[in-house]
């Protein structure tokens, strides 16, 4: 019985692929299940397989877990689809969308056909795995740590600055309120004030020694 050997690539994540050797008669929930073997992912969730061009256009779409509307066009299921139906290409490719609610996506093309299986060996099989697959759910704490993370590198920067974080309060005073902005033109109008009232004094005195 012949296999498929796929390539799946994340499309946001170029360092992360997996191969997977797959039956021709295995179905598209197969290989959708295969996939998140590879990546730790939970299968269950609303996911499709487009059938694609080389520019990887979407054209019929096979799907898991439809909601009404892909009920109603009459989508078809992943459960009962083999691949063998879709493939009429030996580099066929797929698009695939993990999850519409929170998607991923995923390049999936045809890369050899194989005519005998492994004795031994369970189908779908992951073959190859290159990358860490980015998580599946960014959590709160997830989130809380990205951010100190960042603020810990502007600190890093001020650091190698000579500068502290009191600096850092300073500027953020004179570029967010302008108080130290408006404290630093009152003392430059008092500087000025004063040597225009010796400036108006000694004109006084000018038009008296001009009386004399």
């Amino acid at each position: 019985m012949a296999l498929y050997r796929f390539r799946v690539t994340f499309e946001d994540y170029d360092d992360v692929t997996r191969e997977i050797d797959i039956k021709s008669t295995q179905t598209f929930e197969d290989l959708h299940r295969a996939v998140h073997q590879s990546t730790g992912y939970n299968p269950e969730y609303s996911s499709s397989f487009y059938v694609s061009n080389d520019q990887w256009l979407k054209g019929e779409e096979i799907t898991y877990l439809p909601n009404q509307k892909r009920i109603d066009r009459g989508v078809a299921l992943m459960e009962k689809v083999k691949l063998s139906s879709r493939i009429d290409d030996p580099h066929q490719k797929f698009y695939y969308t993990f999850n519409f609610d929170r998607p991923f996506d995923f390049h999936v093309e045809l890369m050899k056909i194989i005519l005998d299986e492994t004795p031994g060996v369970t189908y779908p099989a992951i073959i190859k795995s290159v990358g860490d697959a980015p998580r599946q759910f960014v959590t709160v704490a997830d989130a809380a740590t990205a951010a100190t993370a960042d603020t810990g590198d502007d600190f890093d920067f001020l650091n190698e600055m000579g500068m502290n974080q009191e600096d850092t309060e300073d500027f953020s005073e004179v570029d967010e309120t302008g108080e130290a902005v408006a404290e630093e033109h009152e003392e430059e109008e008092d500087e000025f004030g004063g040597e225009f009232a010796d400036d108006e004094g000694f004109e006084d005195d000018s038009k008296a020694h001009d009386d004399f």
